[in-house]
């Protein structure tokens, strides 16, 4: 059963920011995530909850939920921002 996405307030405003041919490949990483919430490279990270994927130079935090099969895209940014 594929996973449910939602987004927080944070992330839909950076997604909007984002510009083509970035916001494209974002938005089907994003897709693709709730198929398979665990891609290759994914990481889960250390130094607060969550979990990224990479695309090109943007980073994607979110949060799975496997007991009700959700997912949470928590920030979207450019590499050098996100972790701040």
């Amino acid at each position: 059963m594929p996973y449910t996405i939602t987004f927080t307030r944070l992330a839909l405003k950076k997604l909007e920011k984002i510009n083509e041919p970035y916001y494209s490949n974002i938005k089907q990483a994003i897709a693709n995530l709730s198929v398979n919430p665990r891609p290759a490279g994914y990481k889960k990270l250390k130094g607060r909850n969550g979990f990224r994927i990479r695309v090109a130079n943007y980073r994607i935090i979110y949060d799975i939920f496997d007991d009700i099969l959700q997912i949470d895209v928590i920030d979207i940014g450019h590499r050098k921002d996100i972790y701040e």
